[in-house]
């Protein structure tokens, strides 16, 4: 919390601090005094905002005699030698010199009206907090001068009931600062956003994110309505106590706004984040690339996560180079599950050289079959069958493999292509067996065909041996 500062004014206007602690007295409506039907928001268990008419009776308070005015401005100097330049004084502050004053004038308290002793209180707050950084006295100060009332102005009991929940907000105090509040909105007559907004912050702290959003929509509504700037802290605040509820309709609107006001990567990021947490694929895309227009993806996971939406979006070779961009700087780690998704990406691409490369050095770093399983393919599709047998061995070496049959396939399919029938024969039989396993029917047909295909190519190879062709 800011520091309090400038001059203390020993006869009516006081320096307030912004914060609080909460009274005895129960807060609700108050006898003699008229309510709006139609004020500002009311918040759940929350009174109703008085409304102030022109024949409503003011409060009065006592006046400040001459000589308790000479008090306090003995005081002030002490604390402000040179107020006005405050910043080229070479009279030095004496707050201890004003706090000795002041409290002599508390023990002498029967000689002064709730007006004036309000004062000293108030002024002691100030002091404490300021230069003695003393919240327990701070407060205690405060609490008497709420004492004074009714010889207080409305405006001094309201001010200082504010700071009283601001410093128990300061303090973790956070129910005593939520009924220092109720206090506050029960005689102020016209509550500004500020007041909503410190209400939404002491729900927040208390983790009651329904009241924390009531009382910020609260202040957002009014602040629209009279045409006051909307702060980007109290979008962001509102954002999270929905986030928290799991509204995610409201989320996204809330981020919409945020990227279109206050355009930073933490909003562009979020906001593709829930578009793709609720399904919106479309506007995640449109999200990363509005991000990556703005310049705003500048870590591996931004990265990595845009290059993987190109791919779901039938834009893998895009996304191939995005990412391979992002390898070749250095800002995405050469791990292999970076490089397993930018092979596959190359693979989807078609760029099956590049694929292959990629998928190379992720299985020189991986205990993962699967990889090996992605190059065996590859090199079957290249017709590079000496290779496409060790990369599908190797992948039945490491293990991990989700659909051990295919690679089984694969690898028979090399072998019988390096004219080692036998060997393919083997590997077939082997994969039917793996396949009807795993009860995968259309895996096992084609097993079966490679075998009844090698028996009759054996069978031909023999017949025109035999015939010596």
């Amino acid at each position: 919390m800011e520091r309090i500062c400038g001059r203390i004014l020993a006869a009516g206007a006081v320096a307030m601090l912004v914060l609080a602690v909460a009274p005895d007295s129960p807060h609700g409506i108050l006898p003699g005094v008229a309510y709006a039907a139609d004020a500002p928001p009311r918040l759940d268990g929350f009174p109703p905002t008085p409304i102030q008419t022109e024949d409503m009776e003011r409060r009065r308070v006592p006046n400040m005699s001459e000589t308790t005015y000479r008090k306090f401005g003995q005081a002030q100097e002490l604390i402000d030698p040179c107020p006005e330049d405050p910043d080229n004084c070479e009279v030095p502050r004496d707050p201890d010199g004003a706090l000795v004053i002041l409290h002599e004038m508390l023990e002498r308290s029967s000689r002064y009206n709730g007006n004036e002793l309000g004062q000293v209180h108030q002024m002691l707050a100030v002091i404490y907090y300021n230069d003695k950084d003393d919240t327990p006295n701070t407060l205690h100060h405060y609490e008497q001068l709420l004492a004074q009332v009714p010889e207080i102005t409305e405006a001094l009991e309201q001010g200082t009931l504010k700071t009283l929940s601001q410093l128990h907000l300061q303090e973790e105090n956070f129910d005593t600062a939520l009924e220092y509040m109720k206090r506050w909105f029960a005689i102020s007559y016209n509550p500004g956003p500020s007041e909503y907004i410190l209400v939404g912050q002491i729900h927040f702290q208390r983790k009651d994110f329904p009241a924390a959003a009531q009382a910020l929509e609260a202040a957002i509504t009014l602040a629209q309505s009279r045409e006051l700037t909307v702060r980007e802290n109290w979008w962001a605040m509102l954002n999270y106590a929905h986030f928290e509820m799991e509204n995610y309709d409201r989320v996204i609107e809330i981020l919409e706004i945020l990227v279109r006001d206050f355009p930073k990567r933490q909003y562009w990021i979020q906001l593709a984040g829930v578009y793709g947490q609720e399904g919106f694929e479309r506007e995640q895309l449109m999200a990363f690339e509005a991000a990556h227009v703005a310049g705003f993806l500048d870590k591996e996971s931004d990265v990595m996560t845009f290059g993987g939406l190109l791919m779901q979006n039938e834009v893998p070779w895009r996304g191939a180079k995005y990412m391979q961009v992002g390898l070749d700087s250095e800002l995405v780690e050469r791990t292999p599950r970076n490089l397993q998704q930018i092979g596959q990406a190359y693979q989807l691409a078609q760029e099956v050289d590049s694929a292959i490369g990629i998928f190379e050095e992720a299985g020189s770093k991986s205990d993962d079959g699967e990889i090996y399983d992605r190059l065996s393919s590859l090199y079957l599709e290249k017709d590079e069958f000496s290779k496409c047998r060790t990369a599908a061995e190797r992948a039945m070496d490491k293990g991990g493999i989700k659909k051990l049959y295919n690679v089984e396939i694969v690898l028979g399919m090399c072998q019988f292509n390096l004219d080692e029938l036998r060997e393919a024969r083997a590997t077939f039989v082997k994969a039917r067996r793996t396949a009807r396993e795993a009860e995968e029917s259309s895996a096992e047909r084609i097993t079966q065909q490679w075998i009844r295909y090698i028996d009759n190519e054996s069978k031909r190879r023999a017949e025109l041996e035999a015939a010596g062709i």
